[in-house]
C-alpha cells in the first residue's frame, strides 16, 4: 500500500476576522497539496481563534455548513485533498455551538467530530456544549481519527480508537506556557497506542494568551517524523497502515491492556 502524505499547517490566526484568516490560509493548502499531501490539517478554530466570552458570543457561533465548514469544503474540492481543521458550529436546535472538526473530502465528503472535553478550566464549557461520539475516516486506505486540543489529556478516548486507528490527528490553540506538556502528550499518545499522532498548534497572539507552536507528526514508535519551532510553517510525513501494523506485530503491546 502506498504512504498517504499529511500535512500540518502551523500557522496565526486573526482574531474574529474570517476573511483574512481564509485568505492567508488558501495559499499555504495549495502549497501543500502542490507538494503531495492527501491530508491537510490546520489548527483549532483556525478561522477565528480560540474566542471565549460574553463580548465575542454574537460574533463566534456559525450554522451547521457555515462560513468555515465552506470554506475547508471549497479548498478540497479546489486542490483535491482532504482539508481538516475546527470551527464553532451550531447544530439545529442547540442552544450552544460546539467545537468542532471539520474534515472534507475532495469529493464532497464531510465529516464532523465535536470536541468532548471542552476546556473547563478556561471557561470553554459555557460557550460551547460537550460533544458526545467519536470520529475515524479511512483516508486512502489510512485510518484517520480526529480529535481537538484538551481531549488530549484524556488517554482512554484514544485507547478506545487505538485498534482503528492509524493515524490520529489533533489541531489545537495550546498555549506556550504548557508547551512541554502539549509536547510530552503527543508523544505518550502515539507510543501508548501504536499509532502516528499528528499535532498542529497556532502561533503568535490572541485572546490574551501567546500560543508557542511546537506543531509534530509522531510515528507509532514514538519517533519524530517532523517538528516545528514557534513560526508559521508547513510539516510533512509519509504515513502508511503498514507501518503501524507492522509496528503493532514486532510489539504486541495492545493486546496487554
Amino acid at each position: 500500500m502506498e504512504a498517504v502524505r499529511v500535512a500540518a499547517i502551523q500557522h496565526d490566526i486573526a482574531w474574529l476576522d474570517r476573511g483574512t484568516n481564509f485568505a492567508r490560509l488558501e495559499p499555504k493548502i495549495r502549497e501543500a497539496a502542490t507538494a503531495g499531501a492527501r491530508l491537510v490539517v490546520l489548527s483549532e478554530m483556525f478561522s477565528t481563534g480560540f474566542a471565549m466570552g460574553d463580548e465575542w458570543v454574537g460574533q463566534l457561533a456559525e450554522p451547521r455548513d457555515g462560513e468555515s465548514s465552506q470554506f475547508l469544503r471549497a479548498m478540497a474540492s479546489s486542490y483535491g485533498t482532504w482539508v481538516a481543521g475546527s470551527c464553532p458550529e451550531i447544530a439545529p436546535g442547540a442552544a450552544l455551538p460546539a467545537n468542532t472538526l471539520v474534515i472534507a473530502g475532495p469529493d464532497g465528503e464531510v465529516h464532523r467530530y465535536e470536541k468532548i472535553h471542552p476546556f473547563t478550566y478556561g471557561g470553554e464549557d459555557r460557550y460551547f456544549k460537550k460533544g458526545a461520539g467519536h470520529l475515524t475516516v479511512v483516508i486512502e486506505g489510512v485510518r484517520v481519527s480526529g480529535f481537538v486540543c484538551y481531549d488530549l489529556r484524556f488517554a482512554d478516548h484514544f485507547w478506545s480508537l487505538a485498534e482503528q486507528t492509524d493515524l490520529f490527528i489533533v489541531p489545537a490553540n495550546w498555549p506556550a506556557s504548557r508547551a512541554a506538556h502539549w509536547s510530552t502528550l503527543l508523544a505518550a499518545r502515539a507510543i501508548e497506542n501504536q499509532a502516528y499522532v499528528m499535532g498542529v498548534n497556532r502561533v503568535g497572539d490572541g485572546g490574551s494568551l501567546n500560543y508557542g507552536g511546537g506543531s509534530c507528526i509522531v510515528g507509532p514508535f514514538g519517533e519524530d517524523l517532523a517538528r516545528a519551532g514557534v513560526e508559521e510553517s508547513i510539516l510533512y510525513a509519509d504515513v502508511t497502515a503498514a507501518h503501524v501494523a507492522e509496528t503493532r506485530a514486532k510489539f504486541p503491546f495492545l493486546r496487554d491492556r
